[in-house]
């Protein structure tokens, strides 16, 4: 059988370069988008009028959501794609700018990308019915490796452990000026060799304190010195630096409506900042949001309460709602109404907004005691009561954990430090030293549970506790001081209630939050960033939004439509979205509104 034929190389032909590019790609999506926009407004530059001529910015950012939509990020690749890619040859009209121009550019339009982003979501909400939302976060790695970043507890280990080797090195060095008749050493402990080790690590041992030191003077928990902004995260595979964007999911179409770039390391108090942009443009409309068990903070939840948004947050097994409480206000507040300052005047005046009814339940205003704390000097002679902290080193030799709240630390028994591995839903802080725990020789003097190492609550009041097992085993008595701050209780009036989320919003909350990160990094390649910083890094994460959100919103209203939507010019658009807004039309209304034939 004969293979299919194949033109001749060196025919010539006559065509045209459109005829290149397929009738319903996506270039043609995104060319028309961004040949409609004003990119004044986003801080573009017009081109200068002297010297050599410039690029045209909106090639451009062509180029970086298509790139970024096919896989094609970095600044090296694209300038390749400008050369061997029909469809970017297309959209830029044969332009072929070098990687520089392109990072550049890139480097000094950062923050445009999210305001094109929401852009893009308001010339498409003509055609589409908004739903709820749905919340979540994913682990994107930065551009810092796990080398590149220390936490407390890494930086202690490692002074530690250079600390013991430069001990060795001293001492091996020592006994080779004793020994001088000694014969030749081998190879490997010659002075040359050990004197070259020893350097080596005082060196670093020297950057590790100053690393250690900075850490101290600024309060940080970590640090990472390729991205200062990137974190230790634990994912799926274990831990690496990375960030935690929050994407706020539209339930009926699955299109991201909004996102909050973080390096959090947990989801908590995440509800209402990823809400926020949301929030604004649907000023006096009650808003419901579904979230995971992650999400569970109870000041969280009636901040969106208070701003108008309903919370659906996942609650465990057995458990029917979620007991909240706020601070008692006397106000005369307008129960009918759906705007955030007038709901929050309902809730804090213990009466429930109409709008709430069917999720809020059991309000009443209650007198309760709550501890309020005496004088800063009161305050400023408990958590100093041990001193220095050697003192503070010495106090927990004796058989004590104490705490040392300036610095958020605990000093063990056994001298190690313990740092805060994290707040519990009570407020208690547990502090734990995976590392030290695990090598303690006096690990079963001090622990004997089931767990690899030992974990300590405190209260944000308690600066001491004793270790029983230690000081049983030392033979002494517990002889705890009175180590918590000073002050006294008030009775003060609160409204506490119950906020019963809806089963049926939670039971698709899976379906609709990992379904736009899945697409991201499984079909878009994009499961790392290449830029540095949390500003940077947002903009980034806008293209990949915008990327995702083009191929969704295509395959949701077909070319056709979405042709018509795109080639509208930004002013007229918004114009009529205003209109549509204020009258409050139908669905059908608003597309011969915003989208005549």
């Amino acid at each position: 059988m004969p293979y299919v034929p194949t033109f001749d190389r060196t025919q010539m032909m006559m065509c045209s370069w459109d005829s290149f590019v397929d009738s319903e790609s996506i270039a043609r999506l995104i060319d028309a988008f961004v040949n409609s926009l004003d990119l004044v407004k986003y801080g573009v530059k017009e081109a200068a009028k002297e010297g050599r001529p410039a690029y045209d910015p909106k090639g451009m950012y062509k180029l970086y959501i298509y790139g970024n939509r096919k896989g094609i990020r970095s600044s090296r690749k694209l300038a390749e794609s400008c050369k061997v890619n029909l469809e970017v040859k297309w959209m830029l009209g044969g332009a072929e700018p070098d990687f520089r121009t392109i990072s550049d550019f890139r480097k000094d339009n950062i923050d445009s990308l999210k305001e094109i982003f929401h852009e893009f979501n308001r010339r498409i909400s003509s055609a589409v019915e908004w739903g709820f939302f749905s919340i979540d976060g994913s682990k994107f790695m930065a551009n810092n490796s796990k080398d590149r970043n220390f936490t407390k507890n890494k930086l202690d280990d490692r002074i530690k452990w250079l600390n013991a080797h430069t001990d060795e090195y001293l001492r091996i060095l020592k006994e080779m000026d004793e020994q001088e008749d000694l014969e030749e050493a081998p190879e490997n402990l010659t002075r040359e060799v050990i004197e070259t080790k020893l350097k080596e690590a005082q060196e670093r041992l020297a950057r590790y304190e100053a690393y250690q030191k900075l850490m101290e003077e600024t309060g940080a928990s970590q640090m990472s010195l390729t991205d200062a902004d990137a974190r230790l995260m634990k994912n799926k595979n274990g831990f690496a630096v990375a960030y935690n964007p929050q994407t706020a999911v539209d339930s009926e179409t699955h299109l991201i409506r909004d996102f909050e770039m973080t390096n959090q390391v947990t989801d908590h108090g995440m509800l209402s900042p990823t809400m926020e942009g949301i929030r604004e443009e649907a000023c006096d409309t009650i808003l419901e949001v579904v979230a995971d068990k992650g999400y569970e903070n109870g000041e969280d939840m009636v901040k969106c309460l208070e701003n108008g948004m309903i919370p659906h947050v996942i609650m465990e097994d057995g458990k029917d709602g979620y007991e909240l409480e706020i601070s008692y206000e006397e106000s005369e507040a307008d129960t009918a109404s759906t705007k955030p300052e007038e709901l929050k005047k309902s809730l804090h005046a213990g009466k429930i907004p109409e709008a709430y009814k069917k999720v809020i339940s059991d309000m009443k205003v209650e007198e309760v005691r709550r501890k309020v704390k005496e004088e800063r000097e009161a305050s400023e002679k408990a958590e100093s009561i041990y001193g220095t902290p050697e003192e503070m080193a010495e106090r927990a030799k004796e058989g004590y954990f104490v705490r040392d709240p300036e610095r958020n630390l605990v000093y063990c028994p056994a001298g190690e430090i313990l740092r805060q591995k994290c707040i519990k839903k009570n407020g208690n802080i547990r502090y734990a030293n995976k590392n030290a725990c695990k090598h303690c020789p006096n690990r079963n003097k001090c622990y004997r549970g089931k767990g690899e190492w030992k974990e300590i609550d405190f209260t944000k009041d308690t600066l001491e506790k004793p270790c029983k097992e230690w000081l049983k085993a030392e033979g002494k008595e517990n002889k705890t001081a009175n180590c918590t701050a000073k002050g006294h209780y008030e009775k003060v009036k609160v409204v506490k209630f119950v906020l019963k989320p809806s089963r049926e919003k939670m039971s698709q909350r899976m379906c609709l939050s990992e379904h736009p990160f899945g697409t991201i990094k499984r079909a878009m390649g994009a499961t790392y960033f290449l830029l540095k910083g949390l500003r940077k890094v947002a903009g980034e994460f806008a293209l990949f939004c915008l990327g995702y959100n083009i191929e969704r919103a295509r395959n949701l209203l077909g070319f056709d439509k979405m042709m018509k939507l795109m080639s509208r010019a930004s002013a007229p658009f918004l114009s009529k979205c205003v209109f549509y807004s204020v009258f409050n039309v139908t669905r059908k209304e608003k597309e011969l509104i915003l989208c005549p034939n």
